[in-house]
């Protein structure tokens, strides 16, 4: 297993980190109910995915 020889720097280990933080993910208005929703993703109100229906989501009333 490689040993390093030298310990690494606070800052170069920030650097190497720099891009490992979480990203917020996309939002989209939905065509069909108007919601957001996560973009390239079904619409969690309506079950409507780029205008066509990809989920039966049951009328609760």
């Amino acid at each position: 297993m490689a040993h390093p020889k030298k310990r690494q720097s606070s800052s170069r280990q920030g650097k190497r980190r720099a891009h490992d933080h979480a990203k917020t993910p996309t939002l989209a208005l939905c065509n069909n109910c108007g919601a957001w929703h996560v973009y390239h993703t079904v619409c969690n109100d309506c079950g409507y995915y780029r205008g066509k229906l990809a989920i039966e989501k049951d009328a609760i009333a």
